[in-house]
């Protein structure tokens, strides 16, 4: 482990995804306790857009921006808002130059798949249709997201894919959740990791399912074939359950002709980007920017 996050550790509080109403204001509560991100030079706006319920969305604007990312927040499926969010989204635009759009999608098991993922869709769509409102090149928006919202922005891709748009530059996945199965190695052996446990993973995947069976929209995984999708940025953490489908999803892709960067980033587990006093955060946050930039830019 890392030695700086490894301090942290003791002072993490568990997360118990069987009570989705407590997770969420201890999330909430993380969120809130962590100092406010920097928003130099940045132009923020909360808009709702038009979809079948409307979606929340903020809107974080450098100056001169080309492209945009569609921003997908973790949290299980369950938890997560634009408030919660700010820590990523902003650095994310600052580094990056790209417009950000932080998605308020719906959340299980209140609304469970395909909610989350039709938010997602309709805001990706507006976007395209909203490109020049934005400042931006309709050819040049992306789609990234953390832990779920990686997962979010590999379905969005695959969907879009079959669908025939509407078309994406890049996919940024982040120590994205791909596979229900728990069938890799580290899904089997990281059973107690920080923040993202064995019970944390399958109560995330009952909550967003239900009774439904999966399929490659809810776990891009499963799919058959990654032809054809948009160039990807794929991050894993060292001990991170979800390290594994991360690495066989990004050689996949490669099989399959995809342009992949693939980042294994040592000594960090799920969610450790949070702690961005460390050196490891700062470097991660750093690479997420910078493949934004060279996606959106280049």
């Amino acid at each position: 482990m890392d030695p700086e996050l490894e301090a942290f550790i003791p002072l993490l509080p568990s997360f118990d995804l069987t009570d989705p109403v407590a997770y969420r204001k201890t999330y909430t509560e993380l969120a809130a306790a962590r100092p406010e991100p920097d928003t130099t030079g940045l132009e923020i706006e909360d808009r709702m857009v038009p979809a079948d319920p409307d979606v929340p969305v903020r809107i974080y604007r450098p100056d001169q921006a080309r492209g945009a990312v569609v921003w997908l927040h973790g949290g299980g499926w369950v938890v997560g808002d634009l408030d919660t969010e700010r820590h990523w989204a902003a650095p994310i635009a600052r580094l990056s130059g790209a417009v950000v759009i932080s998605v308020d999608y719906r959340l299980a098991p209140e609304h469970r798949f395909p909610a989350a993922l039709d938010d997602v869709h309709a805001v990706l769509t507006w976007a395209h249709r909203h490109a020049a409102e934005l400042g931006v090149d309709p050819d040049r928006i992306a789609v990234g997201g953390h832990s779920a919202g990686g997962a979010l922005a590999a379905a969005v891709a695959l969907r879009a894919r079959d669908e025939q748009g509407p078309p994406i530059r890049f996919q940024l996945l982040n120590e994205a959740t791909l596979d229900d199965r728990q069938r890799t190695w580290s899904a089997r052996n990281f059973t107690d990791t920080p923040w993202n446990t064995r019970a944390v993973r399958v109560a995330a995947m009952e909550h967003y399912l239900g009774s439904q069976p999966a399929t490659p929209y809810a776990a891009p995984a499963r799919a058959d074939d990654l032809t054809g999708l948009p160039p990807a940025y794929v991050a894993t953490a060292e001990f991170d359950p979800n390290r594994d489908e991360g690495i066989e999803y990004a050689l996949r892709l490669l099989e399959a002709g995809v342009p992949v960067e693939l980042h294994q980033w040592p000594g960090t587990f799920h969610g450790s980007l949070a702690i961005q006093s460390a050196e490891v955060s700062q470097r991660q946050l750093a690479e997420i920017g910078g493949a934004l930039r060279r996606a959106l830019t280049g």
